[in-house]
């Protein structure tokens, strides 16, 4: 039974379909996967009773010949997704015993086509950080380890990465706003995307900067990618932002044919002081993309050193105005009050208790750039460049360049607690190959390419065209079928 939490979304969509397994089986070896996995930390709410109901009905549907793909699907939901009637805090304290009377619009998509809640999993407090130490939760683990030093999963969908990798569930939903899906993929030997802007609904997703924020899968491969994707992307009326275009069939998309393909490599993004072994596994996936058929052509972001000092900028300042409005007024945390105190006293005290150090640092940032005095001179200014490097992109694209390549981080996974005492920057900087995609809006997918020289597993990003999610995922899958990465974590939890 243990074995079948190890499948594929594809491998186990098809026993069910054989009437092979049933999907209640299926989540029963999932939770007990999860029940024994405490030491990862990756769940922090758990749902077996839903799961179970949703697993049976799964079934029911399957008997009648009506079952989606993702139909008895065990996955992971990570906590920033509002789950009716379960806890959604964001992994922070100010949203402490929250349970939403609606669905978010990806969850409902998911469980519409029959897909299994396992539980909620953990991530960086409001999705602000790259190694999951800020969760109210505490940390989150890597099930990767070496010379049994805790290792962080990255961040901040540090849960659902560490969930995917050690087999807990066969699938999770991620954000990325930064790097958030991509760096933890990388970090654990896992596949994530992130959509473009638009092409997943934000509704019901607690928001952190929501120009940047985007929802997107974490699989154990590129085709459980694409087949998780199809379903949670589509036009949303309660979503402003969503994109009134048509989702295509995203897994028959993968035919493995990149021949003629034109893959970009940024000269920007060979960076002053990077790992021997990041630059040898770029080399690398370049020549398997060559070998598939692929023409390899040098180009130029110039705008990409800008990105990150632009993301912390826009980030910080949109994250000030979103979380304004967690003041313990109406839901969450609400501190006790002293006899004379009044709103204000309310709001600073509730605030002070509830938020971490980090969204804290960030909030501040944020209020600050957007203040009387500095807006243009950082506000306005981080918007320009942030246009700057949209153009970048644009004009690459408008050469006939169809994806680029990228190391999707700069290292492999470090220790838990190296960096929590470093420097804040020196923990930004593992965004520092992924930001750029964010403020063009513009879909990206890390997939699983190596190893560093201690055994830990290695990632490389792939950029695409907007809304070419399909051509993207394709040539990530022509890479993983040359790559064919099977590292599994040895289990010591």
């Amino acid at each position: 039974m243990s074995d079948l939490s190890k499948l594929t979304i594809a491998a186990a969509r098809d026993k069910l379909r054989a009437k092979e397994i049933t999907a209640v089986e299926l989540t029963d070896a999932c939770l007990t996967e999860v029940e024994g996995a405490a030491a990862l930390n990756a769940f922090v709410h758990h749902t077996p009773e839903v799961a179970r109901e949703q697993a049976g009905n799964a079934d029911r549907r399957i008997a009648m010949g009506m079952s989606p793909d993702l139909c008895g699907i065990p996955l992971g939901i990570k906590d920033l997704f509002c789950t009716k009637g379960v806890a959604s805090q964001a992994a922070s304290g100010i949203l402490d015993g929250f349970k939403p009377e609606y669905e978010s619009t990806v969850t409902s998509q998911l469980f519409k086509d029959g897909a299994v809640m396992l539980g909620k999993l953990n991530m960086d407090e409001f999705a602000m950080g790259s190694s999951n130490e800020t969760s109210v939760y505490g940390d989150a683990v890597n099930p990767w380890k070496v010379d049994d030093r805790a290792l962080t999963p990255g961040g901040s969908s540090g849960g659902s990465a560490s969930a995917v990798a050690a087999g807990l569930c066969l699938g999770a939903t991620g954000t990325d706003t930064g790097g958030s899906i991509r760096q933890p993929a990388a970090f654990t030997g896992i596949t994530g995307i992130k959509p473009t802007y638009g092409r997943v609904s934000r509704w019901g997703v607690v928001a952190f900067a929501s120009s940047l924020d985007q929802a997107g899968p974490m699989t154990k491969d590129v085709r459980d990618a694409a087949i998780m994707l199809t379903c949670m992307s589509g036009h949303d009326a309660k979503d402003s932002t969503s994109a009134d275009i048509p989702v295509p069939d995203f897994e028959a998309a993968l035919t493995g044919d990149i021949k003629g393909k034109k893959i970009g490599i940024p000269r920007e993004y060979r960076m002053e002081g990077m790992p021997a072994e990041i630059e040898t596994l770029w080399s690398q996936g370049q020549e398997m993309l060559r070998d598939a058929g692929a023409a390899i052509v040098d180009i130029s972001l110039p705008h990409t050193k800008y990105a990150l000092p632009a993301y912390y900028v826009i980030a910080p300042a949109e994250a000030s105005s979103n979380l304004a409005r967690y003041d313990g007024v109406r839901f969450g945390h609400r501190a006790k009050l002293a006899a004379g105190d009044g709103i204000t006293e309310m709001y600073e005290k509730t605030r002070a208790e509830g938020f971490g150090a980090e969204v804290q640092r960030r909030v501040m940032v944020g209020t600050y750039v957007l203040s009387a005095g500095f807006y243009d001179a950082y506000y306005n200014r981080a918007r320009k460049v942030r246009t700057l490097i949209k153009q970048d992109f644009e004009t690459v694209f408008a050469d006939g360049i169809d994806s680029i390549l990228t190391p999707a981080t700069p290292s492999a996974a470090f220790g838990l607690g190296e960096m929590v005492d470093a420097d804040p920057i020196q923990m930004y900087l593992n965004d520092v190959f992924t930001v750029t995609v964010n403020l063009a809006g513009l879909p990206g997918i890390s997939v699983p390419a190596g190893y560093d020289s201690k055994g830990l597993p290695l990632g490389l990003q792939l950029i695409g065209r907007p809304w070419e999610e399909g051509d993207l995922l394709n040539t990530a899958y022509a890479l993983e079928r040359s790559v064919q990465f099977d590292g599994k974590p040895t289990r010591w939890w």
